[in-house]
């Protein structure tokens, strides 16, 4: 499994009226941080042949950030077969190990050339497994 990481630091922006990481930026920052290993394990001709979309969303909220809190998000694909891929994202406090939120994805494998659903190759998969 092939776990790609990033790191964050909450700021004002991420809070909301409770003073603590609103909703909607767990949800970004999956959404940020898939694309991210996309990009990081990609070539820019599989970008322009292929895109992904957003299937279905499982999240799960354990615990707070807060402003100032350093967070280590890391992700990996569970799962790809047929048209389909399966995407776990954790969300730690990095100070205090603390996992914060986990995420399930399933994404949908696209063809730019058609705009309809294409077989992930085995070559592609592997990048990920």
């Amino acid at each position: 499994m092939q776990i790609h990481e990033q790191e964050l630091t909450v700021t004002k922006d991420h809070l909301d009226a409770l003073n603590h990481v609103n909703n909607i930026e767990y949800v970004r920052w999956v959404q940020d941080i898939a694309a991210a290993h996309w990009n990081f394990k990609t070539t820019e001709k599989i970008r322009d042949t292929y895109y992904w979309v957003l299937l279905s969303h499982h999240i799960q909220y354990k615990a707070e950030a807060l402003l100032g809190d350093m967070l280590l998000l890391k992700t990996y694909v569970v799962k790809s077969g047929g048209v389909r891929s399966t995407r776990t994202v954790e969300i730690y406090n990095k100070n205090t190990d603390k996992l914060l939120t986990t995420s399930e994805t399933i994404w949908c494998f696209m063809s730019h050339e058609t705009n309809r659903p294409a077989r992930i190759p085995e070559d592609l998969a592997s990048l990920f497994s």
